[in-house]
């Protein structure tokens, strides 16, 4: 088998393109020649079979093929908008066809041009039966029609100044030249086992369709050449996890902690209640990686408030027994100014160190923190992105935890775990993932869930309001105050917006001081305070002292106050509904009925409507994190870009779960049993793995 195939080939050495349409294909993520062939259509049209005008359909999205018989231009009197309107004929009747705000069509539909047209059919009847489309897709009818009509035609992203259409001439040329050439990858094993296209022909289906294809199935991406594309991307990913995974798990000697549980033992003596049962198996999973001569690598997954700090304190423990120091980094410095002071009283108990480390500390004390780090006589160390900083420079650094890892991007963690030699790495996160989403981003690490909240705890009732009844949850908030409870209200921004109408923070907090809740004692917390001032609210916050906090979204992950009964979230509709939920999560911490109460603003949109909806319906977070996915879609969620990983461009998570559990076995095995895959057979799958992510392997060590 020849492994010369020219995959990374420049665009612009190919038939048809150049430079000039190599700088347009680079628009859309078109570089090389692997690039373009793997350059999936997002839909296909049915041309094969074109229905006449009067056959049309109303309320379906229909493709008709016409003669230009007029093109107009018109402007709306009021918005002044401009209207291009294009009648065409195909003798059995007309279609005017209307594009708003495009007047620069008035010069692309010329009368007497073939065109087609694709989009929703509409009717009107003046008198008459017309018939209509708005913005619908179109193309000129030219010499080459025999490749964008009368067959299943692929429809492309497109970037300006080059179409679909155009994408569709490049394809043909370029698949004439390199079809049959192009080399297997998957083992002969795995195409037979699972009836898979061979690669040349998945490539060739999934740009030209056969007439006889299911259009259904190719629209929907459940083709067997979207199969085999997606067992391929999936199966790729699902590898370079694997290799990680082994190669974490044989080659990086850890330090084989002692485990004997003397001052965990003694932590739960200090402890005001027992731990659940989820705490204490995922703890003993935690002691028993952590007892092994190779590196911890787990990720520690819970609903909030289920008690992660706590496991993670247990595990700090173990390390500061066994003379090493430790790490925890979390997001925000409000999180972590939450941490120092939760964790202080405990350790100091134990006869154990802490320091809290933050940007914005002056020189002064910064130095002595660095120096207690420098000489051992700092036991746990805390803090923000502050602690990747040249000048933190640890003495025996064993174990790193991470909090809300999704927060950081992969070179931060990476940089941090430098400091010491082959640390422990925990990390902790109160984000729902599904169980689809973290096979992909976590396929390399030991996974340990929470899956049980602490005794004692109500579900959190959760309500939707709109911008009209937002008096009637102020009176709900002063009537909790009233009964010794406290509340937070979240507002989206620090500053007034000029783009977006929403209700600043600063604004909010003005407000209910002077005229809502003028007898009651209330704070301001945003990101742009000091962390002295954040420090005191805090604190004064935690003891009482405070009755209602108004905060940005810095109080999104972490803050734990039990007698916070309500959280009011302002412009709900703006948020993410991961972030809703993790909001909602700051109350419900004590035994106390607890309550959300969202506050929304038309206009809201369509995906606007789920998020909230699902908020009210649900709450536990991974029906959350799975709704979630679904309406951001895998990409978003997916957050490439600060994983890690490489894009995904042909599998959905959503869609394609089945395939990912099956392309994660195989993949596993296969790593399993050929040596790192060195060996020959192994050699395609190598090599593709190497090109599609391009030096990303290093950096799944450490999530």
């Amino acid at each position: 088998m020849s492994f010369s195939f020219p995959w990374q080939t420049d665009v612009q050495y190919l038939k048809g393109i150049g430079p000039k349409r190599a700088f347009l294909l680079k628009k859309l993520h078109i570089h090389t020649l692997e690039d373009l062939l793997y350059f999936v259509p997002f839909r296909y049209e049915d041309r094969a079979e074109l229905k006449k005008i009067a056959h049309l359909t109303a309320g379906k999205t229909e493709t008709v093929e016409g003669e230009v018989m007029a093109v107009s231009l018109s402007e709306t009197p009021r918005r002044r908008m401009k209207i291009v309107d294009v009648t065409i004929s195909d003798a059995s009747g007309l279609l005017h066809a209307k594009w708003f705000n495009q007047h620069y069509l008035k010069n692309y539909f010329k009368k007497g041009d073939r065109v087609m047209f694709s989009g929703l059919v509409k009717e009107n009847y003046f008198g008459s039966r017309t018939i209509e489309m708005e913005n619908p897709r179109y193309e000129r009818v030219e010499t080459d029609k025999a490749l964008h009509m009368d067959r299943i035609v692929p429809v492309y992203h497109e970037t300006k100044g080059f179409t679909s259409k155009q994408i569709r001439s490049v394809l043909k040329q370029v698949l004439a030249r390199y079809a049959d050439q192009i080399p297997e990858i998957l083992p002969l094993l795995l195409l037979e086992r699972y009836r898979l296209l061979p690669l040349f022909e998945a490539i060739q289906q999934i740009h030209f369709p056969e007439k006889e294809t299911d259009i259904i199935l190719l629209n929907q991406g459940r083709s067997p050449a979207h199969r085999r594309l997606i067992f391929d991307e999936l199966f790729i990913l699902q590898t370079g996890l694997a290799l990680r995974k082994k190669g974490m798990s044989e080659k990086v000697s850890g330090i084989a902690f002692k485990v004997n549980g003397l001052s965990p033992h003694s932590l739960k003596k200090l402890l005001p209640f027992s731990l659940t049962a989820a705490q204490e198996r995922v703890f003993s999973e935690i002691c028993a990686d952590m007892s092994k001569p190779f590196v911890m690598n787990r990720l520690i997954q819970g609903d909030v408030g289920c008690g992660k700090t706590l496991v993670a304190l247990m595990s700090i423990l173990v390390a500061i027994d066994n003379a090493r120091q430790t790490a925890l980094m979390a997001p925000t410095e409000i999180l972590a100014v939450q941490h120092y002071l939760s964790l202080k009283a405990y350790l100091h108990a134990l006869g154990k160190s802490v320091f809290l480390l933050t940007s914005d500390m002056r020189k002064k004390e910064k130095d002595e923190v660095l120096s207690a780090v420098a000489s051992g006589n700092c036991d746990l160390l805390i803090g923000t992105h502050a602690l990747i900083q040249k000048a933190v420079v640890f003495k025996n650094l064993g174990l790193v935890v991470v909090d809300e890892q999704h927060k950081f991007g992969v070179l931060q963690r990476v940089t941090l775990l430098k400091k010491g030699r082959q640390p422990e790495l925990l990390i902790l996160t109160a984000t729902p993932i599904p169980r689809t989403l973290a096979l992909t981003l976590y396929g390399d690490l030991s996974l340990s869930v929470i899956d049980e909240l602490p005794p004692g705890r109500s579900p959190i009732h959760t309500r939707l309001h709109y911008g009209n009844k937002r008096e009637g949850v102020y009176r709900f908030i002063a009537t909790e105050i009233q009964k010794g409870r406290q509340a937070f209200v979240v507002c989206p921004l620090v500053d007034i917006s000029e783009k977006l109408d929403l209700k600043a923070a600063v604004e909010r907090f003005e407000t209910f001081k002077t005229e809502v809740f003028p007898n009651l004692n209330i704070a301001l917390l945003h990101g742009k305070m000091k962390r002295d001032e954040k420090e005191k609210i805090m604190t004064a916050f935690r003891e009482g002292k405070i009755n209602l906090l108004v905060a940005t979204t810095v109080v999104e992950v972490g803050i734990d106050i039990p007698n916070a009964t309500v959280m009011a979230i302002e412009h709900a509709e703006r948020f993410g509904l991961s972030q809703l939920h993790q909001l909602r999560g700051r109350v419900g911490r004590g035994s106390e009925q607890s309550y959300c109460l969202m506050i929304a603003d038309y206009p809201i949109s369509k995906e606007g409507k789920r998020r909230l909806k699902a908020m009210v319906q649900t709450t536990d977070g991974f029906k959350i994190a799975e709704e979630d996915l679904s309406i951001r879609g895998p990409g978003e969620f997916f957050g490439t870009k600060q994983s890690g990983l490489p894009s995904l461009h042909v599998a959905n998570l959503i869609r394609d779960v089945k395939i990912l559990e099956v392309a994660r076995k195989e993949a596993f095995d296969w790593v399993e049993t050929h040596a790192m895959l060195e060996d020959v057979e192994s050699r395609p799958i190598r090599d593709f793995l190497e090109r599609k992510w391009r030096g990303k392997l290093e950096w799944l060590s450490i999530a």
